[in-house]
């Protein structure tokens, strides 16, 4: 009998230069917005009005950047990370166009590193991601690496590379959306005054709030990004029997987290880095903490940009990431390094 199902690429099947066009494109909405803020305290002002957004320059409120990313990632799931054991890290992530509404978008992946681990049992896989609208642009690209497990531990191991990776986007290389001006920008309506000058390098911003993680918002979160990754669902997946929470919710649970001390920190431009560092639960309460790591101008009127480290973690104090071994701490779940644009 032939099999029609779809078992998950292997690590000894991908190929270095290899490309996948990813199943299944989708057309986005404005109800993707309503569930991305139901799911999150998202409150982004530009990503919530169309009038504070066309007093921003823009032709109307795109939707969150992080909606783009996961639609996009989740796409990349069944040939990328069906059979992972975890996924470890992020790089080179460029925000290049809004996404609006009524915009179809599909994922492209090409493979540019390849490393067996010493256990013969599983290899990490590097790609690079873009995720295209219907006009063949690209609207955002980043990328990943991840642990997958190898279907013949006999299987020969590929010649080793892996890709030389920038530790940072270049100021000089983000892009700002067509139009974006913060010339009148609305403090009152943002919700918060601090400005790019307010910030300063160094400073870290304690985000107060915390969320208890709850099995029904992660699983809805996951079923809407299409992420179809086995540990997410299926309790059989993992030898603790456990729902593994998709490292994605907790990156936007964090970033709207952020809002309270980061409001004007409107829109991401790029992701520098990104660790999963522990795995998340339902039961976890989570709480974030952001680090300002660099500032810099852009050449769009009052616009800046912030290098921000966001931290989500369910202890600890802000500030602190290792324990005493140099390793991250075990309540710390996300380390996430990104650009995001704001007035001056």
């Amino acid at each position: 009998m032939m099999a029609k199902t779809n078992p998950g690429h292997f690590f000894e099947d991908y190929q270095l230069g290899q490309v996948i066009d990813h199943a299944v494109p989708r057309t986005m909405s404005g109800g993707e917005r309503a569930l991305y803020h139901a799911l999150y305290p998202a409150r982004h002002a530009l990503y919530s009005s169309d009038e504070f957004a066309r007093a921003c320059g823009l032709p109307a409120s795109p939707l969150d950047n992080l909606i783009a990313f996961h639609i996009v990632f989740g796409k990349t799931v069944p040939d990328i990370s069906l059979n992972a054991v975890a996924n470890l890290g992020y790089a080179e992530g460029r925000f290049h166009l809004p996404v609006w509404p009524g915009d179809t978008l599909r994922s492209q992946s090409r493979v540019i590193g390849l490393k067996q681990n010493s256990n013969s049992k599983s290899g990490i896989v590097h790609v690079r991601t873009e995720g295209i609208n219907q006009r063949g642009q690209v609207v955002l690209d980043y990328v990943r690496w991840v642990m997958v497990r190898k279907a013949n531990p006999d299987a020969p191991a590929p010649d080793t590379v892996i890709p030389d990776l920038a530790l940072v986007v270049a100021p000089d290389a983000l892009i700002v959306p067509e139009g974006l001006d913060f010339t009148h920008y609305d403090f009152t309506l943002a919700g918060e005054r601090h400005r790019w000058s307010d910030y300063q390098i160094g400073e870290v911003i304690d985000h107060v709030d915390g969320v208890t993680l709850e099995e029904a918002d992660h699983m809805a979160a996951t079923r809407l990004w299409q992420n179809t990754a086995r540990v997410h669902f299926d309790r059989a997946a993992r030898p603790d029997g456990r729902h593994l929470i998709y490292g994605g919710h907790i990156i936007s649970l964090a970033r709207a987290l952020s809002f309270n001390g980061l409001a004007n920190a409107q829109m991401i431009a790029a992701i520098n880095a990104g660790t999963h560092a522990n795995p998340a639960f339902a039961g976890d309460t989570v709480r974030a903490w952001s680090e300002v790591l660099d500032k810099a101008r852009t050449h769009a009127p009052h616009v800046g940009a912030l290098r921000l480290r966001l931290v989500a973690a369910k202890g600890g104090e802000p500030g602190e990431l290792e324990d005493n071994d140099g390793h991250y701490d075990p309540g710390v779940l996300l380390d996430f390094d990104y650009w995001a644009l704001i007035p001056t």
